[in-house]
């Protein structure tokens, strides 16, 4: 099992793109360090440096404090997130659709970078949801989330819906609320149906979406590892490059 990227195992990773059936990618934060945006569990990770904010990270807390409430939408309104751009990995999965080597991409960033790379959203699930709009905890209005920060940058610390007065938040899932059922199906029977499943840039420690990868080899699908740490699922892929994604990804995908 190859934990170090040689010339041979990227050709090997390649190699097993182009043969197999039906390619499913999950993706993890990771991916999205060398635009700038830090990871979470990493050693240099948000939550790693500040356990505090993994804690306060739930709809209930969310919720119950105003407090927290303006300083999401403070920070938000500044968020270098925003203004992030796509690196080469999100490009490099991009042009493996375009060769026809991408059946599904599921991504746990909220980030919206897969979109911006220009992968088709029709293969994307942002199982963890997407910063890019907001939604209401009232009646579930939607929209791009431009439209709430200017609100806030205008004097609105703790913006309200306008139609039914309920608390706003960005369109992600945070610890408490539950997966978009849909996206979790179609996520959970598309790893079932490939014959081979990428993970990168993704600790496969956040659950339900780290049982994609079982559910994958349950099915008879190779599973391949693409992360800088180690993961719960590395005794199981059948290869693991560990540099990193901006780099390794781009040559395994002009190799395809």
């Amino acid at each position: 099992m190859p934990d170090v990227t040689t010339e041979a195992n990227i050709d090997a990773v390649a190699l097993a793109i182009r043969e197999a059936r039906s390619v499913v990618v999950l993706t993890g934060a990771g991916i999205s360090t060398e635009s700038g945006i830090p990871d979470f569990r990493g050693p240099d990770g948000v939550w790693t440096r500040n356990p505090e904010a993994e804690r306060t990270a739930t709809i209930q807390h969310y919720v119950a404090n105003r407090d927290h409430r303006v300083r999401s939408w403070a920070g938000r309104a500044g968020s270098a997130m925003h203004n992030a751009e796509p690196n080469a990995g999100h490009y490099a999965l991009t042009a493996l659709e375009g060769k026809g080597g991408l059946d599904t991409l599921v991504t746990q960033n909220i980030d919206g970078l897969h979109h911006a790379a220009g992968t088709s959203p029709e293969r994307i699930i942002e199982i963890h949801g997407t910063v890019r709009d907001y939604a209401c905890l009232g009646c579930s209005d939607r929209g791009p989330i431009e439209v709430v920060l200017e609100r806030v940058r205008n004097g609105d610390e703790d913006p309200h819906c306008e139609s039914c007065g309920g608390l706003l938040k960005s369109a992600t899932i945070s610890f408490g609320q539950a997966l978009i059922a849909e996206d979790l199906e179609r996520a959970q029977l598309a790893a079932a149906g490939c014959d081979l499943f990428l993970a990168i840039g993704t600790s496969l420690t956040v659950y339900p979406v780290a049982a994609l990868p079982e559910i994958a080899i349950q099915y008879g699908a190779r599973l391949i590892i693409l992360n800088a740490q180690e993961t719960p699922y590395d005794g199981l892929a059948a290869a693991i490059l560990r540099d990193g994604i901006g780099e390794v990804l781009p040559k395994i995908v002009e190799r395809v």
